[in-house]
């Protein structure tokens, strides 16, 4: 697991991320935010997932999240039967859910692109087959299909042509050889218009040419018309002949069912085309109007310039704190009504939701039914023209299924067993002709020695039956020593098995202990969780008010200090003025001319206007 986070940790922090997480941070991500970087990952991989999260519906970015993981064949770590754990998981921002999700992507990013890439043009559009009834639907979904296959196509030519290695010097090669024979051509053509000129009557013959030629370019249009003509007809036909073996069979279905089940289908069918026509039709119309109006309301417009959109995204922004403000206020006040109605307008939203998907489940399922019957319907109509026996339906069918997948058991098991004794024939085949070339090899060499000895067929019989008597009692030893031994081992280890229970005995009776009490502190830890989060949510929010009054309060404490120190600077300039009033005056006051003159001259001297700073400051206010 810490691998794992290094991995995702490194990777977040390389381009085009640079998220600069180290693994405290981000194992300390809030899930909202762990979402937000998992929602970053995919917008790189497809750029129409580049959204803010906190804009949607926790609902609808999981089922988004949930679509594109699907598109890119990522597969859960429990598989199949832990699909709603792990819709549920990501919906919540679970990091058991969303770490392995980011590991994954993260290693395959340039792949996934191009996956993402592909299927923006590869994933087929499904539409109803009722609908493909339509000449005008069939035809446009029939070039759809075309325009399908050539990017296909396309796609295939051009990944071969990045992988083949062509360079731009090859294909300079090739445009000069190509100008080259070009002008070979144009020469060509010259010589032969020298020649056909020494011809009397060529300009007959060369508007002769173009009619022939003109009228074999007709003749292959009127052929092309001709084929589309046919295909026409035969789609036609085909299409008369599906509609025939619908009538014949919508005619023996309702020759074989009764009244009451016609009467309970048709009621259903006006229950659901009731909703159809008062409540979902409705209000998509109503949607599609609104935004055919807005995208109306945005090509009437002016093409705003980049001072335009910047006073947009400002007012965006501020709209964006002031909702904040709102929530953080509502959140404040906490009124328990409200909290009321807002669980009981998510359990309806939800309900409704729940129904739309219902519906359009059904709606799927009933289109499916129709095309499965469809194909039936086609189906049995052909067998009936070839003459073959009438289709088994119902509990027969079942019976038949049944009987069909027992025997396709019975026939599995027994493939497998004569597969198994095959090879096991073969096998104890190639055994024997090892043992029989051995035996024959040593029955030559015997003969071989008995006929150089001179002996005719006894060998020393009575020393080998000796060898081997002593060879089995030796072998006989061996066995009872180790019978002994395995004895022994047994022994030993029923005894360390014997201990090995006693002291597990208390550790195996104080762990279902602590699992009861892990059971009954489990629901306990969860409440006090969701209190903690609620509470953290709480506190969150205050703390960034109070941040606020503070920021506003030290602002106001500089402007005032600032109102201060100007006020202290006017202080000293009218006090020093003051002080130069009083003795000019006194100066004035005096009798004696030259005092008079000597004080006047001093007091200039001493009173010069000297700039000091906040003289200087006074004056820039």
């Amino acid at each position: 697991m810490s691998e794992q986070l290094k991995l995702i940790v490194e990777q977040l922090n390389r381009e085009p991320f640079k998220k600069n997480f180290n693994l405290i941070t981000f194992d300390s991500l809030e899930p909202m935010q762990l979402l937000q970087t998992l929602n970053d990952v995919l917008a790189e991989i497809d750029p129409k997932q580049a959204i803010d999260i906190r804009e949607e519906m926790p609902e609808q970015t999981a089922k988004r999240m949930f679509t594109l993981l699907g598109m890119l064949k990522y597969k859960p770590p429990g598989g199949m039967s832990e699909v709603s754990s792990f819709r549920q998981g990501l919906v919540i921002g679970s990091k058991p859910v969303v770490h392995p999700i980011l590991h994954w992507l993260l290693q395959r990013i340039p792949e996934l692109k191009k996956r993402a890439y592909l299927a923006r043009f590869l994933v087929k559009l499904e539409i109803p087959a009722e609908f493909l009834q339509d000449d005008i639907i069939a035809e446009t979904f029939h070039q759809y299909e075309e325009l399908v296959g050539g990017f296909k196509t396309i796609h295939k030519e051009c990944e071969q042509m990045k992988s083949s290695g062509f360079s731009t010097s090859e294909i300079r090669r090739d445009i000069v050889a190509m100008e080259e024979e070009k002008d070979q051509l144009i020469k060509r053509v010259e010589r032969l218009k020298k020649r056909v000129e020494a011809v009397s009557n060529h300009q007959r013959m060369l508007e002769l040419a173009r009619q022939l030629r003109v009228e074999k370019e007709r003749e292959e249009s009127l052929a092309h018309q001709k084929q589309e003509q046919k295909n026409q007809l035969f789609q036609a036909e085909q299409r008369l002949q599906r509609c025939q073996i619908q009538l014949r069979d919508l005619q023996q279905a309702a020759a074989d069912e009764k009244p009451e089940s016609l009467m309970k289908r048709l009621e259903e069918d006006i229950k659901f085309n009731s909703y159809m026509v008062s409540e979902k039709l409705p209000r998509e119309l109503e949607n599609t109007r609104k935004v055919v109006q807005y995208l109306q309301k945005v090509a009437s417009e002016p093409a705003l310039g980049q001072a335009e959109l910047r006073e947009l995204e400002d007012k965006i922004r501020e709209i964006n704190t002031e909702i904040n403000h709102l929530i953080e206020k509502r959140m404040m006040r906490n009124d328990p009504m409200d909290d009321k109605l807002s669980l009981f307008r998510q359990q309806a939203a939800i309900i409704v939701r729940k129904k739309e998907t219902k519906l359009e489940e059904l709606q799927e399922a009933r289109e499916e039914l129709a095309a499965v019957e469809r194909e039936l319907n086609m189906k049995s109509s052909q067998a009936r023209e070839r003459g073959g026996a009438e289709l088994i339906r119902g509990d027969e069918f079942k019976r038949y299924v049944a009987k069909m997948r027992g025997k396709s058991s019975t026939y599995k098991k027994k493939r497998q067993e004569i597969a198994e004794l095959k090879v096991e024939y073969g096998v104890l085949q190639r055994t024997q002709e090892i043992l029989r070339e051995r035996h024959t090899a040593g029955q030559q060499q015997l003969e071989s020695l008995e006929a150089q000895r001179g002996i005719s067929g006894y060998s020393d019989t009575q020393e080998e039956l000796e060898r081997v008597s002593a060879i089995k009692s030796e072998l006989d030893e061996m066995k009872g020593r180790t019978l002994d031994d395995m004895s022994e081992m047994v022994k030993k280890l029923n005894s360390v098995i014997a201990e090995k229970k006693s002291a597990l005995s208390p550790l195996i009776k104080d762990l279902r202990a602590l699992r009861q009490e892990h059971a009954e502190l489990a629901p306990e830890f969860e409440q006090k969780k969701a209190q903690y989060d609620t509470c953290a949510a709480g506190l969150e929010s205050n703390r960034s008010k109070l941040e606020q009054e503070v920021r506003v309060l030290r602002e106001e404490t500089a402007q005032e200090e600032s109102q201060y120190h100007h006020i202290n600077c006017m202080r000293e300039i009218t006090e020093s003025q003051i002080e130069r009033a009083a003795d000019q005056s006194k100066i004035y006051q005096s009798m004696d001319l030259q005092v008079r003159r000597t004080a006047l001259s001093y007091s200039s001297s001493i009173y010069s206007p000297i700039p000091d700073p906040c003289s200087l400051r006074i004056r820039k206010v």
